[in-house]
């Protein structure tokens, strides 16, 4: 893309180092390594999501062919896709698949089995009703010898 040289790397360097001094070369380089290395992250990425789209085109068209022809008589390259297409729908389908909880519910009714039997008596039964509050003066309450007096936290008679 560019055709820089060495000569060419230490001329913009002795340039940096006269314009920006040498407090602030070294925050620049590191500023300018940070944009490079974002726009090849961000080239990168879009190059891989480009390659995933056209492989799905590519499926796509193939598996179009493949119904066209009722699924007889495939190229290796539609069968191919065809087979890479199902694996991808097994996989996708695959946590769904219904478990076996036969073993689950065995352990269940037998744990549910020796387990002691709750009986409930009709006796122990009650209605719910609220709980009565007295009404009654509170004159039987016995009051203390001593009082605390809370300024001096002396006893007082």
């Amino acid at each position: 893309m560019f055709d820089v040289g060495f000569w060419e790397l230490i001329l913009i360097a002795i340039m940096g180092l006269v314009i920006l001094g040498p407090e602030r070369l070294p925050v620049a380089i590191r500023t300018l390594r940070g944009w490079i290395s974002g726009a090849r992250k961000f080239s990168d990425t879009v190059k891989s999501e480009l390659t995933e789209e056209l492989r799905i085109h590519e499926l796509h068209a193939n598996l179009k062919k493949a119904e066209e022809s009722n699924l007889e008589n495939l190229s290796p390259e539609v069968a191919a896709s065809l087979k890479s297409l199902q694996e991808a729908a097994d996989s996708v389908a695959e946590p769904f698949k219904k478990v076996d909880r036969q073993p689950l519910e065995s352990m269940i009714a037998s744990s549910l089995a020796s387990a002691p039997q709750a009986k409930v008596e009709p006796e122990m039964v009650q209605d719910s009703e609220e709980p009565k509050i007295s009404s009654a003066p509170i004159e039987n309450v016995k009051k203390p010898d001593k009082l605390v007096n809370p300024e001096s936290d002396k006893l007082q008679p």
